[in-house]
Formats: C-alpha cells, sequence, structure tokens
C-alpha cells in the first residue's frame, strides 16, 4: 500500500524560509521510477503543480510563480523535499504531496489527474 505524508506545516513571515519533506512508503511505487511533486491549494480555487521531481533522471520542473525561489530535492526513493525561500502571502495555502509514474517530458507535471496517490496535505500560513 502506497502512503505519502507531509510534515513542515508553519506559519512564517513575508521572506522567511520553510521546508516540507513527504515521506513515500509502499514497495509497490519505491521499487519503480516514479515521479514526485507538490501541489497546493486553497479554498475556492483548483489545486496546482508547483513543482515535481522524476525519480530515475532527476529532471524537474517548477511553476513559474516559484521558479527561482522554491527548491525540490529528493534524498532517496523514501524522501521528498520542498525548500521555499522568500516567501510571500500568496504562497498561503494547503500543500501536498503526490506520486505517480513516471512519463516523457514536464507539460503534464501541472495537472493533479497524472498522480495516483496523495498525502493528506499541511497547512502554510505566510503573514505578517
Amino acid at each position: 500500500q502506497v502512503q505519502l505524508q507531509e510534515s513542515g506545516p508553519g506559519l512564517v513571515k513575508p521572506s522567511q524560509t520553510l521546508s516540507l519533506t513527504c515521506t513515500v512508503s509502499g514497495a509497490s511505487i519505491t521499487r519503480l521510477f516514479y515521479v514526485a511533486s507538490w501541489f497546493r491549494q486553497v479554498p475556492g480555487k483548483e489545486r496546482e503543480g508547483i513543482s515535481c521531481i522524476k525519480r530515475g533522471n532527476g529532471v524537474i520542473w517548477y511553476r513559474d510563480s516559484v521558479k527561482g525561489r522554491f527548491n525540490i530535492s529528493s534524498a532517496n526513493k523514501n524522501l521528498v523535499y520542498l525548500q521555499m525561500n522568500n516567501l510571500k502571502p500568496e504562497d498561503t495555502a494547503d500543500y501536498y504531496c503526490a506520486a505517480g509514474p513516471t512519463r516523457p517530458g514536464t507539460s503534464w507535471m501541472k495537472s493533479r489527474l497524472f498522480f495516483d496517490y496523495w498525502g493528506q496535505g499541511t497547512q502554510v500560513i505566510v503573514s505578517s
């Protein structure tokens, strides 16, 4: 059974840094070259993909709004990190970790449709 668990929720001030961790378990996915992604959602809006990493070849994608501020990395097949620098109030959201099979290219990474497994989400609030 595949399970994803986010950790690292927080309340931070604008311009500060916060790191999130996603722990991935379940032999059915960790034995494969899977893709791990971070999404976020605010009430009343669609869940949007913000960053993704292919575990097999290290290809990384970022949404334009976070490019240059957020960094995704993966220590091993069970851990995926999202370091968020220079946070802004508009980054306030519930953040979700997701995983799924890898595919060619990166254009599909922004869509939740291509991810089979999800964490329960963790709240990030950026406020002065």
